[in-house]
């Protein structure tokens, strides 16, 4: 990084030992000095809110991939102003905090800090977002966490407002914000354009799959109307038939949250199930006692065919894990009858927009989406013999593995152009590089006041 941006010609150690030296004229302030916690409710008309550790506090309308639901009463809910320091206490230490620009409200269990008058006088709202949320910000924040489990410890409000904010001049925080703004929109561009082509790759694989279940590899095949409004035509040699004619049982795992443990039997959710992989990083642990007693309720085996019934529904995949695990509530179990259907078959079948749609259809719940045992045993899917669900089977295999290496690839790009926005925002902030000569190109000006 300092290869291409000058360092500064003095630096001094600072009065914190984790912010090690900066540059000799950068002062440190606590956070509690600038911030003061507050707790505004009863706006329950204001928009919602949401902090995300990728893109700070947006409306949550602004997003599809949040599937919290709000409370039916938005009387708790907290009133957030421009300017506002954001956090969810639970999260932070991940890098769920930032400065809001909108108005709105947010969930009972988060903070937020209204800034003080002389907030203004040393420092920008904007480059204080930031500075909080760089990594070295961010390790601060776990340091100081507190909690039994890993997904419940608290940043403590006191030792919040301890955390010292490095801060230079004025004018200075106003270059190396405009600084970062223009250099991260244009990786942020780049990054759009990845996740662009990742989007018509996973599109594009869904279109193969669909089309391989419903109408086969023969394109002379004589076809016929499969009379189910969701599957069309099929090859004449297919069968019409329901979930429930292939599989031995449908059972969805215990009715409850066991005690997690951080070592013993894996304990799959939904959120772990993947259309092209298993999601396993976050998945929880029970102990011996607990998986033995849900054992008595369902055993998934290599070869069963997990779906997920609660959240995000109608997800599938066969089970190829070799470690025994159990699976919570939100996931159904298919036992296949082996001599009837290919389950690894099956998981792409039920993977197709036909059986999607009808999973979708099948979908209920205010708060709670759930995708019932019984709707599920109701899907129709067309039925090739098992020699032709195996043979494609195997060509799918084939055919996924090319998409699913070229969208490895865009995923890797992006984590590398990701990693390089954090480490340009860190060395930034931190005083590493030296950015006060930086101007914008001509062309860039141009835009700008083209788009003012």
């Amino acid at each position: 990084m300092t290869g291409r941006y000058q360092a500064y010609s003095e630096y001094k150690s600072t009065d914190t030992d984790w912010l090690g030296k900066a540059p000799s004229h950068w002062k440190t302030i606590p956070v509690g000095r600038l911030f003061g916690r507050v707790k505004r409710t009863d706006f329950t008309d204001k928009e919602l809110l949401s902090v995300y550790r990728d893109y700070g506090v947006i409306p949550k309308s602004s997003r599809d991939d949040n599937n919290n639901k709000p409370s039916e009463d938005l009387t708790p809910y907290q009133l957030v102003e421009p300017n506002d320091l954001v956090m969810n206490k639970m999260k932070t230490w991940q890098g769920s905090i930032a400065i809001s620009e909108y108005e709105g409200i947010v969930s009972p269990a988060y903070f937020v800090y209204k800034p003080k008058p002389n907030l203004f006088c040393v420092a920008h709202p904007k480059y204080v977002h930031y500075l909080l949320r760089n990594p070295m910000y961010i390790a601060q924040y776990l340091r100081r966490s507190k909690g039994i489990r890993v997904n419940q410890w608290d940043l403590d409000p006191g030792e919040f407002q301890r955390v010292e904010l490095l801060l230079p001049e004025k004018d200075e925080q106003l270059k190396i914000f405009q600084f970062l703004d223009h250099e991260t929109a244009k990786i942020d561009i780049l990054i759009e354009k990845q996740q662009q082509l990742i989007k018509l790759l996973k599109e594009k694989r869904q279109a193969v799959i669909s089309h391989a279940v419903t109408k086969g590899l023969n394109p002379n095949a004589p076809m016929r109307d499969s009379g189910v409004e969701w599957l069309g035509q099929v090859p004449e040699h297919w069968k019409v038939s329901r979930i429930k004619n292939v599989v031995t049982k449908i059972v969805d795992g215990p009715h409850f949250s066991p005690k997690y443990h951080d070592e013993g039997y894996m304990f799959i959710s939904a959120r772990n199930i993947k259309v092209d992989r298993w999601s396993l990083g976050d998945a929880k642990y029970v102990s011996e006692a607990d998986f033995n007693e849900f054992n008595k309720r369902v055993r998934p085996e290599i070869g069963d065919v997990l779906l997920t019934k609660g959240g995000t529904t109608g997800v599938a995949r066969a089970v190829d894990l070799d470690f025994p695990f159990q699976v919570w509530v939100h996931v159904a179990v298919l036992k296949t009858i082996q001599t009837m259907m290919d389950p690894f078959y099956l998981a792409y079948v039920l993977n197709g927009t036909a059986c999607y749609e009808q999973s979708q259809q099948y979908t209920f719940g205010a708060t709670n989406n759930d995708l019932g045992l019984s709707r599920i045993a109701k899907i129709f899917f067309a039925r090739p013999p098992i020699k032709e669900q195996c043979e494609l089977r195997l060509w799918l295999d084939d055919e996924c593995k090319k998409f699913d290496r070229l969208i490895a690839k865009g995923i890797e790009s992006i984590e590398l152009m990701q990693e390089r926005r954090t480490a340009l925002i860190s060395a930034a902030v931190t005083g590493k590089i030296d950015v006060r000569g930086w101007q914008a190109s001509a062309s860039q000006h141009s835009r700008d006041d083209a788009a003012a």
